[in-house]
């Protein structure tokens, strides 16, 4: 399930929309396994312990595990051409807004599996009340941050542009990519498993129109 459109402001584009890592489950999984392990466990040493029961447990793991999907289903973490925004829930909805233009830093954090399986945590530094966003399960968490930061200096270049501001010409990596530049910097995303190959030709057909 794709970021509603209807979210977004007037001219505003979708850089990047990714749904939590696979390792968002691991808990659940692991912890599912344990315990149907310790029910069957259960079912040879105990004879009070019957198979109704047994399928009771797996039942009601399966349920926790189809809920912790559905809410997956509708966790977004996305980075537009003005904004970087997590957006989760199903019913009550929590969201987080971080403005181009107020980031200071960012990082990310991977241990040594998390490196193989391509995962992460990225933290957000910017000005304001609560100055410090932490994410979990983030996909590629430096490709993303690659991508936040080519997003910020294409929005000062806007911002400067529109406000009539003199600047120094940006070098070419602070430069607006054009079309067929940002269909290159979509594509090694996607060599880099940070999106899709359906987000790819999304973005790439909505890039093209604009030709």
């Amino acid at each position: 399930m794709p970021y509603p459109q209807r979210l977004l402001n007037d001219g505003e584009d979708i850089a990047l929309d990714l749904k939590p890592h696979w390792w968002y489950f691991s808990k659940h999984i692991v912890a599912g396994a344990v315990l149907i392990g310790l029910a069957l466990l259960l079912l040879v040493v105990n004879n009070r312990f019957t198979w109704g029961l047994f399928g009771v447990i797996v039942l009601a793991w399966a349920v926790w595990l189809g809920l912790r999907f559905l809410q997956w289903q509708f966790t977004h973490f996305v980075v537009t051409s003005r904004r970087v925004i997590f957006r989760t829930g199903v019913l009550a909805k929590h969201g987080v807004e971080v403005p181009l233009q107020r980031i200071n830093n960012i990082n990310f954090h991977q241990g040594v599996w998390e490196r193989v399986i391509g995962a992460g945590d990225l933290d957000i530094e910017s000005a304001g009340e609560h100055g410090l966003s932490h994410f979990d399960d983030v996909r590629h968490p430096d490709g993303v941050q690659q991508e936040i930061y080519r997003q910020m200096e294409a929005n000062d270049a806007r911002q400067a542009a529109r406000t009539g501001q003199t600047v120094v010409p940006p070098t070419p990596a602070q430069a607006e990519a054009s079309i067929p530049e940002k269909i290159n910097q979509l594509a090694e995303l996607r060599d880099k498993g940070v999106i899709s190959a359906a987000e790819f030709e999304t973005k790439k057909a909505q890039l093209l129109e604009r030709m």
